[in-house]
């Protein structure tokens, strides 16, 4: 057999293995870098975009608005005034002394201490609105530049009804004297004064024992609506003065206020009523020509004050 025949093929080669897959990189470690050090430098921000120019205000509002601070302004100034007023306290009484307008110099008002255990006279537990203080203390005192009123009969400070009842009329002082003594006054107090332009003023106070007996006496013997009841000496015709106001009058006092009737006499009297619980007031303004309205209005203020 000849070497030419085919050749019987041999075994086919294996194929080879596949290469094994890398491994995976190791993932790496995280690492904390320190913050950059502080230069002092600040750190840029981003710059906010400028705000959008107004739109022209209108000619009308400038002034509205200056007259409404204005406004604001009168109306502050207003309320403080009325606060420091109104705020007062009632041991602690103003002189009401204002330069140039022809009010009277009073010194500095303070309310007598009650006795120990004693109510004031419109506490509740004063029934009979009985003023516990000595009623002399109660009086007004005569302003700066005063001089004491002669004419005055007091004793002490006390006043007798028989010169109570001579202020009034001669007709009138004997049924006034019997009205003193059937509402049994306990007490007259007195004071007056002359200032020096010639006017002179008197307060006197009436006490009796309750409230209810102070004003029958009022009602019956010295009221009379539009005018007073009994005439005051040289003053024989009074009507109610128009011009006073009862805007500083304390809610427990009335007051009753008058001016003397034209054509007058040598002598201006005004005169005004005080009643406040077991007391009657009379307080009196007069002068050549005319009583000056101002001065008058102050005392009351005061005198009703003191009351109350």
């Amino acid at each position: 057999m000849s070497g030419y025949g085919p050749t019987r093929p041999g075994p086919a080669p294996e194929p080879p293995a596949p290469a094994p897959a890398p491994a995976p990189a190791p993932a790496p470690a995280y690492v904390q870098h320190p913050p950059p050090p502080y230069t002092g430098q600040p750190q840029p921000h981003p710059q906010p975009a400028p705000p959008a120019a107004p739109a022209p205000r209108r000619r009308w509002l400038r002034p509205l608005l200056r007259w409404g601070a204005a406004a604001l302004l009168l109306a502050g100034a207003a309320f403080g005034s009325a606060y420091a007023v109104t705020g007062a306290e009632r041991g602690d009484l103003p002189g009401l002394a204002t330069d140039g307008d022809g009010r009277w110099d009073y010194p500095e008002l303070e309310l007598p201490a009650l006795p120990a255990g004693r109510p004031p006279p419109f506490a509740p537990a004063n029934a009979g609105e009985v003023h516990h203080a000595d009623l002399r203390e109660l009086l007004l005192p005569a302003p700066a530049g005063a001089e004491d009123d002669d004419g005055l009969k007091t004793e002490d400070g006390w006043l007798a009804p028989a010169d109570f009842a001579a202020v009034y009329a001669k007709e009138e002082r004997a049924e006034l004297r019997q009205a003193l003594t059937d509402d049994a006054v306990r007490h007259i107090a007195a004071t007056g004064w002359t200032m020096p332009d010639g006017t002179r003023a008197r307060i006197y106070l009436l006490q009796f024992n309750t409230g209810a007996l102070a004003a029958h006496f009022y009602d019956e013997q010295l009221a009379g609506g539009i005018a007073t009841a009994r005439d005051l000496t040289g003053a024989p015709e009074v009507a109610v003065d128009e011009r006073w106001s009862d805007k500083d009058r304390l809610p427990e006092v009335e007051l009753y206020v008058y001016d003397e009737s034209e054509p007058r006499g040598k002598e201006h009297v005004r005169q005004a009523y005080v009643v406040a619980g077991d007391t009657v007031g009379l307080v009196t303004v007069e002068a050549p020509k005319e009583a000056p309205l101002v001065p008058f209005q102050q005392t009351l203020v005061l005198q009703h004050q003191l009351l109350g």
